[in-house]
């Protein structure tokens, strides 16, 4: 499927048979539950199933006993236009993502597109432009929140407040443009903030040509909604600044693939040691200079799992309800009235761990089986991960 509409589907979807369910809340990962009913789009029963009425479905699906989580979501991508990224000359990355399960992007900034404006106006229009293609157009049905302006000195208030206006809801990595100071940077985030505008800093050394090292101080200093890759994208601070940032600071630690992993596992236990693993988001930082990882996010899960002997179910919750709170989503939990937006996995074939939990806990990806997005099947078996040991099936359509 190359393209759909951004509208939701018309019509009943029942989910049968579900194994283990996820629900992305931290606070209650796991469900006590079977069954899955969406109406046009959106979760109108989660429970037994002979507690829900599946009566009248469009679209019946048997989970044949596998796991049902809500879709993944990337905190931090860098589309450009269409499925298409040049820093790469790649075309269906975000496709090859759906395949990894991710039924949400979202944006850190449109900095590969060729040419990028820079003047206030230039970057103004960028911005407003990438929000409404991506709103018009879903790759595979994926989700891409766009429209993230890099910041340039000389911005004033009045310039966010026509971005928000123009719907435009996020900020590009603060330090890839010429804004790089903290004191220049909290300004901006604070007007940013008084318009709801979601706001993430590059964190680290230089990434891109124009991109330089961004510490704790300045991070601290700017206080953005996101410590964007607080492991580094790719150069990490010095383990102390990331403490200092973790204990310093309130705001989300974004952890990602393209990224130090020794600086991960720390952040994460950091993260734990302070009993706020609600703050620990996921993305991949890709497409980059090494390429596109569509399997980042499950690899993220399973080095947190299974190196960072976290519970694989917390796990799956930082890929999905802790980024949909922190990033003001929708998506990202198996709850009435959320969108049904959901992905279904079961352990790969010969792991050696005997449930799909077990085989993630021992660092091994799962297998997707099928990903739904706004209650539309939008791809069975995924063409990227290894195969699943068991297949859900759309009995009824």
């Amino acid at each position: 499927m190359a393209q759909a509409q951004a509208s939701g589907a018309a019509g009943k979807l029942v989910i049968r048979n579900i194994g283990l369910l996820l629900s992305g809340d931290l606070g209650r990962p796991i469900l006590e539950a079977d069954t899955i009913v969406a109406v046009d789009g959106r979760i109108a029963a989660v429970g037994r199933a002979a507690e829900v009425d599946a009566e009248g479905a469009a679209t019946v699906i048997d989970a044949k006993g596998t796991t049902v989580a809500p879709g993944l979501i990337d905190s931090h991508a860098h589309p450009v236009f269409g499925d298409w990224t040049p820093r790469q000359s790649q075309l269906n990355w975000i496709d090859s993502f759906l395949h990894g399960g991710v039924t949400t992007l979202v944006s850190a900034g449109e900095v590969h597109l060729p040419g990028r404006p820079k003047d206030i106006v230039g970057l103004k229009a960028l911005a407003i432009t990438a929000q409404r293609a991506f709103s018009e157009f879903r790759p595979s049905g994926v989700k891409v929140r766009a429209g993230a302006p890099v910041l340039e000195q000389g911005m004033v208030e009045s310039d966010f407040r026509e971005l928000a206006e123009a719907g435009v809801g996020l900020l590009g990595e603060i330090g890839l443009g010429s804004v790089k100071t903290g004191a220049e940077a909290r300004q901006m985030v604070a007007w940013a903030r008084k318009y709801g505008i979601n706001s993430t800093i590059h964190t680290g050394g230089p990434s891109i040509p124009g991109s330089g090292l961004i510490d704790k101080d300045v991070v601290l200093e700017a206080d953005p909604d996101v410590i964007g890759h607080v492991n580094g994208g790719h150069t990490a601070l010095p383990l102390d600044q990331i403490r200092v940032l973790c204990e310093a600071s309130a705001r989300a630690l974004e952890l990602v693939h393209n990224g130090n992993e020794r600086a991960a596992l720390y952040t994460l236990r950091t993260a734990k040691e302070m009993s706020q693993l609600q703050r620990v988001i996921l993305g991949t930082d890709s497409p980059a200079g090494s390429g596109v990882q569509p399997l980042g996010i499950l690899r993220m899960v399973a080095l947190l799992s299974g190196v960072g002997e976290l519970a694989p179910e917390q796990a799956f919750c930082f890929a999905t309800g802790n980024t949909a709170r922190m990033r003001g989503l929708e998506a990202g939990l198996v709850e009435v009235g959320r969108p049904a937006d959901l992905v279904i996995m079961d352990r790969a074939q010969h792991s050696a761990g005997k449930t799909l939990l077990e085989s993630v806990a021992l660092g091994d990806i799962p297998g997707v089986g099928m990903t739904i997005i706004d209650g539309v099947v939008r791809t069975g078996r995924s063409r990227n991960t290894p195969p699943a040991t068991r297949l859900p099936e759309v009995v009824a359509a």
